[in-house]
Parts: structure tokens; C-alpha cells; sequence
């Protein structure tokens, strides 16, 4: 499986077009904001000669979700993620508003994923781990072939997803990331929601919200 990220947005989001060698891809939290990044966005897909198949949100916040609309209508897809991260898509032009920002409406969630759920395109599986603590019902995605993950905003390189936000939780984000994530081998790749990749075992040894 490969990677492809992309930057947009006021708040520097990853957008992660995921590929194999049949081509199919599919598209994670999409976070281009205007014309110009959705162009950036279609032309990486085109330069590849990729084919969408599925589009997904590890949560819903403003900043992952920007260009659902954009996706769900060019290449005809529906939008999956978790059932409870409903609140938290249907809250987005009301945040929108707070910062001063504005956004597409996004079509609804209508394909759910949960725990245990296993997401295939091409020849390639995705394991759904149901990581809530950063949002009510965040999600993450591990390819156990390629050893990667696509965590979200769950972890970061140093750090971890905020929780002050509605429907935060430290304590449940920090158990899902010790029970769930830090489970994972060591050279697994991490590919975070802001900023740079990271690794498993790096995070394990030096990541400060983690050494308790």
C-alpha cells in the first residue's frame, strides 16, 4: 500500500490518499478548503492515474472534513466513518461559524464503520480500530501487510489529540492509544492527522503523554 499526503487548510490537515498497485484508492479526511487545494487534491489523484473507490473520515471535525462534498460528488461516493461521529458532522457549520470560517455543507454519513470492521479496496485491508477520545467516536485505520497506520488526530509525533473539545475524553484517549495503538510492533509508520509521520516504538519510548 502506498501514501500520499496532502496539506491544506488554516490548520495544516493530512489529507491521505491511500493506493495499490490496482490503482483503486480510496481518500481520507479530505481537508481541501477552497478551488484551489481541491485542484491540488483531483490532479494528485489524476497524476497517478488513481481510481476512488471509497471515502472516510477518521472523525468529523471542520478540518477533516472540508472537501467531503467535493469527493462525495466528483467521483460518486458515499461518505463512511462512525456512526457516532454523526453529532459532530451535523455540528461542523456551527464551529465553522466560530472560527470566522466558512464550509460546504457535507452529504451524511451512510456507510458505517466500527471495531473489527475490515475495510478492503484493491488488493489491499484496512483494520478499523475504534479509537474515541480526541472526538466522541474517532477511528483509526492499520494495514497490518505494510505495517501502517492512519491514526487521525489520536497521535501525533510527541504529542497526542486535544481533548478539550466537545466530547473529549484524556483519560479514554490515552487508554485507547496505550491498548490499541501502543500494541502495535514497534516499526509500524504512523500517519497523523497534523504533522509529520511518526513510529510506534518512537512514540512508545518518547512520546511525554505517554511514559505514565
Amino acid at each position: 500500500m502506498n501514501v500520499i499526503s496532502l496539506t491544506f487548510n488554516e490548520f495544516q490537515e493530512n489529507t491521505y490518499i491511500l493506493y495499490d498497485e490496482t490503482s483503486e484508492c480510496v481518500i481520507i479526511d479530505p481537508g481541501c478548503s477552497n478551488a484551489r487545494e481541491e485542484k491540488i487534491l483531483s490532479e494528485t489523484i489524476e497524476k497517478h492515474q488513481l481510481r476512488p473507490v471509497r471515502l472516510i473520515n477518521t472523525h468529523c471535525h471542520i478540518d477533516h472534513i472540508y472537501g467531503n462534498q467535493y469527493i462525495a460528488e466528483k467521483y460518486d461516493l458515499p461518505l463512511e466513518s462512525h456512526r457516532g461521529e454523526i453529532p459532530v458532522l451535523e455540528a461542523a457549520p456551527q464551529i465553522a461559524m466560530m472560527y470566522g470560517l466558512k464550509a460546504n455543507p457535507s452529504p451524511p454519513i451512510t456507510k458505517f464503520l466500527d471495531e473489527g470492521d475490515q475495510l478492503t479496496f484493491g488488493n489491499t485491508t484496512l483494520d478499523v480500530l475504534f479509537t474515541p477520545g480526541h472526538s466522541p467516536a474517532s477511528i483509526s485505520f492499520y494495514n497490518a501487510a505494510d505495517k501502517i497506520l492512519i491514526s487521525g488526530d489520536v497521535l501525533f509525533q510527541g504529542s497526542i489529540g486535544r481533548t478539550d473539545l466537545p466530547g473529549g475524553n484524556y483519560d479514554l484517549l490515552i487508554n485507547n492509544i496505550k491498548t490499541k495503538l501502543l500494541t502495535l510492533p514497534d516499526d509500524v509508520v504512523v500517519y497523523s492527522g497534523h504533522g509529520p509521520s511518526t513510529s510506534i516504538g518512537f512514540e512508545r519510548k518518547n512520546n511525554p503523554f505517554l511514559q505514565q
